[in-house]
């Protein structure tokens, strides 16, 4: 039976200091959000004398119901879900079809093809010549903006392709002894086993199109298509979208507090759902560094 080597003062040392400085970097990531968090649940006389900090001072849902209910919210919001939900399937089906072949070595313009995509990484394309592209196939105040133009991601593909590549070679060529082609065998033997990939490309495409903010700056005018990244830019930036509070109106928020509410009623999907995929996103993540 081996023993376990016990760690030497040096080791438990380096742990310590390894384990202190990351506490304190979560802290000072989660800080921001719990000052917002406490500024939107506190009162407008608390958040005015600037007694709010950690917690709460004289709580209050006010904010937060001013909030709930605005349609105009609720209808970003919904058109950034929908966009995220259907933007993210797309993006990695399309991601999929095209990593597949590209990790085929039989496929000679494998390599030409990913070196192209390499590059995109590296050049974007100008700002001009993109806005004339897109506005010139239709999409100009289109809400198929928020969707299209993220369906491929260099990186994402990057990533595919290597877990493709790593994939046993003996499942499909059993496979292709039992007459299935190469969708079949996509879609049937190679995806149903790629959930980490999955999960963590799946990730990385909805957090691009859920917080979305250039794309639609550009090429949405019309006010009722704007994603909820625009309508937080209204309330935070353009004073004529928060209320106008009148001296006698009774009302216990203000500007500040509404601001932090719509930033944390932003936030809070992307904070409830990377728990569920926070367990496959470090394994995936690590699938693109193994090999090229």
């Amino acid at each position: 039976m081996v023993k376990a080597r016990h760690r030497t003062f040096g080791e438990k040392l380096f742990g310590l200091v390894n384990a202190s400085a990351l506490c304190l970097f979560a802290l000072a990531a989660l800080l921001p959000l719990i000052v917002s968090v406490s500024t939107s649940l506190s009162s407008k006389l608390a958040v005015d004398t600037n007694q709010v900090f950690l917690w709460p001072v004289q709580f209050t849902f006010d904010s937060w119901k001013y909030i709930v209910f605005r349609p105009d919210l609720w209808r970003s919001f919904g058109l950034t879900l929908a966009s995220t939900l259907i933007g993210t399937a797309l993006a990695l089906l399309v991601t999929a079809l095209l990593a597949y072949p590209l990790s085929k070595k039989e496929f000679k313009l494998g390599g030409v093809i990913m070196a192209a995509v390499i590059v995109t990484m590296i050049f974007k394309a100008p700002i001009v010549p993109y806005f004339l592209t897109v506005r010139e196939i239709g999409l100009f105040n289109n809400p198929l903006v928020l969707v299209l133009p993220h369906i491929v991601s260099a990186y994402c593909l990057a990533i595919m392709r290597t877990f493709f590549k790593q994939f046993p070679h003996e499942l499909e060529e059993a496979a292709k002894m039992d007459g299935c082609g190469y969708f079949r065998i996509l879609f049937r033997i190679i995806l149903p086993s790629s959930t980490a990939v999955l999960a963590t490309l799946g990730l990385l495409y909805g957090v691009v199109i859920w917080n979305q903010y250039q794309t639609p700056l550009l090429f949405l005018q019309d006010q009722s298509l704007f994603p909820l990244q625009m309508k937080i830019k209204q309330f935070i930036v353009d004073g004529n979208e928060l209320p106008i509070l009148a001296a006698k109106a009774v009302v216990n928020y203000n500007e500040r507090t509404l601001r932090a509410a719509t930033v944390i009623f932003a936030i809070v999907p992307v904070v409830l759902v990377y728990p569920y995929l926070q367990k496959y996103f470090v394994k995936g993540a690590m699938l693109g560094s193994v090999k090229g």
